[in-house]
């Protein structure tokens, strides 16, 4: 039943919309959809890189150990930069495209950012 969004008032992801209205399943509270939106409750995501830096949508990362790639021979490099990532929800927190491999998850401690 989780669609992204999170209780306001309790902050629990099981929620449903119906109508505009979104209610909470586990406090009752009911809201307009349009008050909240899950890009909104996105910006609470705290991603880290390995060293503990906070990592943002659009960062330039290096990985820092070799990555097999699940499913292929190919290994992803360590030095191996990656432009432009977007930070998602789950245990591979980082959506990218790697030059030579293409798009891929990536956990976010392989990974350190790049200062520029």
């Amino acid at each position: 039943m989780s669609n992204g969004l999170l209780c306001p008032e309790c902050g629990a992801d099981y929620v449903f919309e119906n109508e505009g209205q979104v209610t909470c399943m586990e406090c009752g509270h009911i809201w307009s959809a349009a008050d909240v939106t899950a890009a909104d409750q996105e910006e609470t995501l705290v991603v880290k890189d390995a060293n503990g830096t906070p990592l943002q949508d659009g960062d330039t990362v290096t990985v820092i150990k070799d990555l097999k790639v699940k499913g292929s021979s190919s290994v992803v490099k360590v030095g191996t930069k990656v432009k432009n990532i977007r930070l998602v929800a789950g245990d591979h927190d980082i959506d990218c495209k790697i030059p030579g491999i293409g798009a891929m998850g990536l956990k976010s401690e392989f990974v350190k950012k790049v200062i520029e």
